[in-house]
């Protein structure tokens, strides 16, 4: 049985030529159909020798400081752009979701609501039974600011006012970064605070009889949640000057001034009851003459027969003037005493 081949050792007229290199290429077409799926998937799956091929994902995030009830997002990365990739993220040991891509990278959305969902996360990238993990990726929680509190000290020395700016705010992770503004315009450096106390700011300026507004700027390391102090006039007196403290001192003096009222009263009262009370029962003699002296004495007379007898009581008591009373007597019609009363 004769054998054929696409190869001849022999001249060939040209239309054997064409016929042979077009077989040529035919062969080499079959062999790539035969092999070419076994190499390329043999070089998938070989991704622990070749490393450049498939190398781990990165997983990283725009924002890594966030604070609680923040949307945020989580990029997985993968370099090699020819394979059909399935990307898996996973919560510590828990997984979240899955999305297939093609050397691409893709996004996952999170929202931050409670402390574990901080992290750690990871990002898984596979290709068949290969599989490869990204590094451990953590948000770091940041408390916002507070709305600044601003104080202002103002000290006369002749024309030239020594001006003290003070600012605080009370809440926010630390370190806190701390701005003074005259109106809009920007009078001081950043000044960075990693303590929970005042930013200071000094400076002089000459007595003017316009009045000028103070503010501040309190940002810490989260983006986008800068607070500013609400403006603060600067006083006029050359003296030291408190914004807050008149308005604290006002309702602290009108409480003293009601603890002393109720005082007096449950004090006073009382004690003048009482001496009414007293007032009311002590006897009275008809006889009893009050002379305003240093001792008083109440003199009677005793008729019997025509022989007169005295009888005197002294006390000490308390005199208060009396209205003019007409006289009394004690001997028939005869006046010998004028008499006022005596209230003890």
């Amino acid at each position: 049985m004769p054998h054929h081949s696409c190869a001849t050792t022999s001249p060939l007229p040209s239309s054997l030529t064409v016929l042979g290199r077009m077989c040529s290429h035919l062969n080499k077409l079959f062999f790539l159909a035969i092999f070419s799926p076994v190499t390329f998937q043999k070089a998938a799956l070989d991704c622990k020798t070749r490393v450049n091929d498939f190398p781990s994902p990165r997983l990283y995030s725009k924002t890594s400081e966030v604070i609680k009830g923040q949307n945020v997002s989580l990029v997985c990365f993968f370099e090699n752009k020819s394979l059909n990739i399935t990307y898996s993220l996973f919560l510590g040991g828990k997984h979240l979701r899955t999305q297939d891509g093609k050397g691409e990278s893709k996004n996952f959305s999170l929202r931050i609501s409670e402390a574990h969902d901080l992290g750690p996360y990871k990002c898984k990238t596979q290709v068949s039974e290969c599989s490869k993990y990204s590094q451990e990726f953590n948000f770091t929680p940041v408390d916002p600011v507070d709305t600044p509190v601003l104080e202002i000290s103002v000290i006369q020395a002749g024309t030239d006012r020594h001006i003290t700016l003070r600012c605080i705010s009370h809440r926010g992770s630390l370190p806190i970064n701390y701005t003074f503004f005259e109106k809009n315009v920007t009078i001081s450096p950043a000044i960075s605070k990693d303590r929970r106390v005042h930013a200071e700011f000094n400076f002089t300026k000459k007595t003017t009889g316009n009045v000028q507004e103070y503010r501040c700027e309190a940002k810490n390391r989260l983006p986008n949640n800068t607070k500013y102090s609400p403006p603060v006039p600067m006083p006029l007196t050359g003296e030291d000057s408190c914004p807050l403290c008149l308005q604290l001192l006002l309702p602290g003096l009108f409480f003293v001034i009601v603890i002393i009222t109720l005082v007096l009263i449950f004090w006073i009262l009382p004690k003048y009851k009482a001496r009414k009370a007293m007032r009311a029962h002590e006897p009275k003699n008809c006889g009893d003459t009050p002379m305003e002296t240093v001792e008083y004495a109440n003199i009677c007379t005793n008729q019997k027969g025509t022989d007169h007898s005295w009888e005197l009581h002294y006390s000490s008591p308390m005199v208060g003037k009396a209205a003019p009373r007409a006289h009394e007597a004690c001997n028939d019609d005869k006046t010998a005493y004028v008499y006022s009363e005596v209230v003890f």
